[in-house]
């Protein structure tokens, strides 16, 4: 998906930026960059992160960088930040987005008389995309809301001037942006843990559709928020730090919540719970305090050498990495019945490696628990999953084989505990070999993050976001 950090300060910002940046990297594995502005001048570096992290590429380059104002980020997508001069101005760009209608969008700016320098694999960089929408703006702010109402998808982003930071949210708020302040410093993440360890205060929630700049002394609104919201639940249930908050819900606090609701309710006899780590520990957690059995590490990740299991590019080898980097604790695992807790199931292939894995280190029984519902729709605003097509999603291939249309009936296959719904779930632990199987419902999940349903997108569950 992808997380951005800006900084606007009274002292050089170039160390709490590079930091600010890092503690965005479990959020995306592509492209990483940076850009600062001192007395006009603009410092940018781009670097490939595949194949290694963030602080390896960009330690040695910090000399390099000055100034009291910059932005940063990590991505899943394209190379950032990009860097214009228009008729508004000079200001560099960082963006969290998904532009589905790229192509059209293309082609209409072409035919407008711009030009776009930023391509790989023929594909136009989307933030390059957003900066030239802005630039057809009569004022920044106006620029802004340009590129808002042409995206179909989803878009917050950062821009860097000279002594300031404008931080716009998604106008729907699907990704957020959080504010923190200290002494002489105002910063805009999309991932609070940013702010700690570096002595930043969380100040403030930018609303959807809201733009707010930053200077060292404060922040300033110049768009008011909008009413509605469609913040994405995956935040919570997958892929926000631990440590994280957004619109005031703690994401271990949600995710124990979460899995305690469930383990109240699951009458499933067991020896004890154990996480797939790392996003299903908090759930786990929970569910041994509300099953009132132990919390074991039957399975532990080994962290010093392996990076995220979707980084290579390939799926057979982010499978691969998967595999590699989860080792069965045998002497726990043998001859016991185990209650899994795991964040989600999207095609099923690296789970049902997993569970021959452990079958073969001994357990006698797997009880697997997701902590978010069936993934029934592929998300169509964020980067959340690189599916090419609705059946490699895990549920529209069992659908395909029960009905022979993977879009057949979805809305009562989405509803927890209907006939359908409890068919495709008894498929899915079959498939899977699986000795019982549970998702979370979507009435969890909400309850669990404590806002309304109509402010969370729930679409990849029930299909029922809107453009």
């Amino acid at each position: 998906m992808g997380g951005f950090f800006g900084i606007a300060s009274k002292r050089n910002c170039v160390s709490d930026l590079f930091y600010g940046v890092d503690y965005n990297s479990h959020m995306g594995t592509k492209r990483a960059g940076m850009a600062t502005i001192n007395q006009g001048v603009f410092t940018r570096s781009i670097h490939n992160i595949e194949n290694s992290y963030f602080r390896t590429k960009f330690e040695n380059e910090l000399d390099e960088f000055s100034g009291n104002c910059g932005i940063g980020v990590i991505s899943d997508t394209d190379a950032q930040p990009i860097i214009v001069n228009c008729h508004l101005g000079k200001f560099a760009i960082v963006t969290v987005a998904r532009i589905n209608n790229i192509s059209e969008l293309e082609k209409k700016m072409l035919a407008k008389g711009h030009h776009f320098c930023e391509h790989s694999y023929d594909i136009i960089n989307p933030t390059e995309m957003i900066a030239a929408l802005i630039s057809d703006g009569k004022d920044i702010i106006d620029g802004i809301n340009n590129a808002f109402r042409h995206i179909k998808g989803s878009c917050s982003m950062l821009l860097l001037m000279e002594g300031r930071v404008l931080a716009a949210r998604d106008p729907l708020g699907r990704t957020p942006i959080i504010l923190g302040k200290k002494p002489g410093s105002m910063a805009a993440a999309s991932e609070s843990c940013a702010f700690c360890n570096l002595g930043y205060e969380e100040c403030y929630n930018v609303g959807p559709g809201e733009i707010v700049e930053i200077t060292p002394e404060a922040y300033t609104r110049l768009q008011a928020p909008g009413n509605e919201m469609q913040i994405c639940a995956f935040l919570w249930t997958y892929y926000g730090y631990p440590v994280c908050r957004y619109e005031g819900r703690n994401v271990d606090e949600m995710r124990y919540e979460a899995g305690e609701k469930m383990g109240r309710e699951d009458k499933t006899d067991a020896d004890f719970i154990c996480p797939i780590p790392d996003s299903g520990i908090g759930m786990a957690l929970g569910y041994a305090e509300g099953k009132g059995i132990p919390y074991k590490r039957g399975i532990v990740k080994y962290t010093p050498t392996w990076p995220r299991s979707f980084t290579p590019s390939s799926q057979e080898r982010r499978e691969l990495v998967a595999k590699m980097k989860l080792i069965p604790n045998t002497d726990l695992l043998r001859n016991k019945k185990v209650i899994f807790c795991d964040d989600s199931i999207v095609r099923g292939t690296q789970l049902r490696d997993n569970v021959g894995d452990l079958f073969a280190a001994g357990v006698k029984e797997i009880h697997m628990r997701i902590s978010c519902p069936p993934l029934i729709y592929p998300c169509k605003f964020l980067n959340f999953t690189a599916s090419k097509s609705d059946l490699e999603l895990i549920t529209r291939r069992v659908i395909q084989k029960r009905e022979g249309s993977h879009d057949a009936h979805l809305d009562e296959y989405a509803t927890t505990g209907s006939e359908r719904y409890e068919a495709m779930v008894e498929d899915i632990r079959k498939e899977l070999n699986l000795t019982t199987l549970k998702f979370n419902s979507i009435e969890n999940i909400v309850e669990s993050i404590g806002l309304p349903k109509c402010k969370i997108c729930t679409h990849c569950f029930d299909g029922s976001s809107h453009e």
